[in-house]
């Protein structure tokens, strides 16, 4: 797959940047996430820096006659029945892990949108595990990895980080880029 990823990049005159995160278990998370493109270049990026790749599916993509592959395919079973929430339920799967990196895409959508969904910096702040930003920047044609950042509970402050990372950034689909911003920025202050 690597070889794969390396050939396409090459061919297409795109480039890689960043480094691969030192950390073995990690949020990953994938912007701007306009075209279905997005994903098959992140999975290269992912094949550069060599991790293997892991996101969030239904309990029922694991089970039946492809369910085998499915996990293989890296996905980690959400159960709607099990008395937690996806963010216990993913903080859980990193106590349990040595080695995962949790890939998402926090627009959530291939459109744009006002707000990014939060669940990929709750994880990571459940989990105590760092934000790994990677981006897919069709105007320039690079791909690859921010640098690693342990969320504070400032989300202002850890938002404005990812802000200055995707900066400029434009998807394969541009004027699809959803705004840089999570809901939990515009709730008023506790008192």
């Amino acid at each position: 797959m690597r070889w794969l990823a390396r050939t396409y990049f090459r061919l297409r005159g795109w480039e890689y940047v960043g480094t691969r995160p030192e950390a073995r278990k990690f949020v990953a998370i994938g912007a701007p996430h306009t075209s279905n493109w997005d994903f098959v270049i992140l999975l290269a990026v992912a094949s550069h820096f060599g991790f293997k790749p892991k996101t969030i599916g239904k309990e029922t993509l694991v089970r039946g006659p492809f369910g085998g592959l499915m996990r293989r395919l890296g996905i980690i079973p959400l159960r709607r029945d099990s008395g937690q929430g996806m963010v216990e339920q993913m903080a859980r799967a990193f106590a349990d892990s040595s080695d995962l990196a949790l890939v998402l895409a926090p627009e959530g959508t291939r459109r744009a949108e006002p707000y990014w969904r939060s669940g990929f910096y709750q994880i990571a702040l459940a989990a105590g595990v760092p934000i790994v930003p990677a981006k897919v920047d069709a105007r320039r044609k690079q791909a690859g990895l921010g640098t690693p950042f342990i969320p504070t509970g400032d989300v202002a402050a850890d938002m404005d980080r990812l802000r200055d990372f995707y900066a400029g950034a434009v998807g394969f689909n541009p004027g699809g880029e959803s705004t840089i911003r999570l809901r939990e920025e515009d709730a008023p202050a506790d008192s």
